[in-house]
């Protein structure tokens, strides 16, 4: 059974995301040391979501309650949140719901900004660290595979993130009202992690030249290189900080890389240098408030350098505490969350209708494939009568093998009928009836350590036309 529990930006509070995200990646070989029935976990954990999608082995008409509720006390322990606070939070989707779910994610359907580009890019690499981790099974790497195949087709048929969606790009709207040139704004990136090389198409779209890099982590450098723009040492990046009309903020590190003392350090080695304050970014025309509602309240406010830094990061990548700064003005993903546009409503329609046809097909053929270990018992029950009926055939005198085609033929006609209906009983819900069905006709009732050998089975309609009928 899979199910997902899921935190995001609709029933969560950003602090609690902010906690989720910073331990996300010790959250899945956790929730696999908890209940015996977890048999597998990919976390998916972005800017606006924590989602942990697990694999359960529970028998039929067992509930999952316990193992739910051992997972949230495996994620809460982890993250240092409280069980109790989890449980009122944490959606929970079980069943063939799971697909429909993940699907309208990595399709940017749940995102902040619908259609964002990145979700998917974020899906696909939670995978990739679960295999890392040994943390999945083959069914949840079906469903996450699934996932990347459709967040494509939704892509290419509908409007949806053909625009470039992003959270990034929803930022620069935002600041769109503070910037007369774009062209003169000196921006600082600070991060080469998931967000950096989109916020750089970004600006330059808008016309920004004047672009640098620092990496907390050493690897502005070579973003750098690769991206032909200038990187920021060490030494400098205090000054870097405080000279920049606009820092926008995206790395992965796990605390704060922009704060008060660091614009106040930066400015104070601005003054020593002799060198020029940030120009580009004007304050707001009169009678418009500033893209985070903040007014300059004193005089000092109104004759301090503008600037906008907006951190892209979670956990946060900017202590609250640079608002602070006269003439620092900050935009962050809460507030980014409340300015995100209203859904398109038609691309949308057309973007859920591929997801809810992709989740249909994903469970129908993963109840086929619940069939599959009963499917394998009767193959290999009806060739082992074909086999001894062929060595008799062979004893009496089958010199020209006549008798073993013949045979062979009527053991692939007679396996067609039975392969057809469990398809059938599958697609409707009924695979309990083929299997009484198989159990009375012929007295077979597969063991569950079946499935290890069911991909047998799975090999196309042709190939195993040719077994049944052919000739050895």
């Amino acid at each position: 059974m899979l199910i997902c529990l899921t935190a995001s930006h609709k029933n969560a509070g950003f602090d609690m995301l902010e906690r989720l995200s910073a331990t996300a990646e010790h959250a899945a070989p956790r929730l696999l040391d908890g209940h015996p029935a977890v048999q597998g976990a990919v976390v998916v954990a972005t800017c606006n979501r924590f989602e942990a999608y697990l694999d359960l082995d529970t028998p039929e008409g067992d509930s999952p309650v316990d193992a739910v509720h051992d997972a949230i006390r495996a994620v809460g322990d982890v993250a240092a949140l409280e069980p109790d606070e989890l449980r009122s939070t944490f959606g929970f989707v079980h069943g063939n719901a799971v697909a429909g779910h993940l699907f309208a994610v990595a399709s940017g359907l749940e995102s902040v900004v619908v259609g964002e580009g990145e979700i998917a890019g974020q899906v696909r690499r939670s995978l990739e660290r679960a295999r890392k981790e040994g943390t999945t099974t083959p069914e949840l790497e079906r469903l996450f595979q699934r996932a990347s195949q459709t967040s494509r087709r939704v892509k290419n048929a509908t409007g949806i993130g053909s625009e470039g969606r992003s959270l990034v790009r929803l930022a620069l709207d935002l600041a769109e009202s503070r910037v007369t040139d774009w062209s003169a704004v000196r921006v600082l990136l600070v991060g080469t992690g998931r967000y950096a090389g989109a916020s750089l198409a970004a600006l330059r779209d808008r016309g920004v030249t004047d672009v640098s890099v620092y990496s907390p982590t050493g690897r502005g450098a070579k973003f750098a290189a690769s991206h032909d723009i200038a990187a920021v040492e060490t030494g400098d990046y205090a000054m870097a900080a405080a000279g920049a009309d606009l820092i926008v903020t995206c790395t992965m590190v796990e605390h704060h890389v922009v704060d008060r003392s660091l614009i106040e350090l930066g400015r104070t080695e601005l003054a020593v240098a002799e060198r020029p304050v940030p120009v580009a970014l004007l304050r707001p025309r009169e009678g418009t408030a500033t893209t985070v509602g903040v007014e300059a309240d004193d005089a000092a406010q109104a004759e301090a350098p503008r600037q906008l830094i907006i951190d892209l990061g979670l956990p946060r990548n900017v202590d609250p505490d640079v608002a602070g700064v006269p003439g620092v003005d900050l935009l962050d993903l809460e507030t980014i969350k409340i300015h995100a546009p209203l859904e398109e409503f038609g691309a949308t329609d057309a973007a859920r209708e591929l997801v809810e046809r992709a989740a249909r097909k994903f469970s129908r053929v993963g109840e086929e494939l619940d069939l599959a270990p009963a499917v394998v018992a009767l193959r290999k029950h009806v060739f082992d009568v074909l086999d001894a009926e062929i060595r008799r055939a062979r004893v009496r005198g089958d010199d020209d093998g006549r008798t073993e085609a013949a045979l062979r033929h009527m053991a692939g006609v007679l396996l067609h009928t039975p392969m057809a209906r469990s398809r059938e009983y599958a697609r409707a819900g009924e695979q309990q009836a083929w299997l009484d069905g198989l159990e009375a006709m012929f007295g077979i009732r597969p063991e569950p350590e079946a499935a290890a050998s069911a991909g047998a089975d799975e090999r196309p309609e042709d190939e195993r036309g040719r077994r049944a009928g052919g000739t050895r």
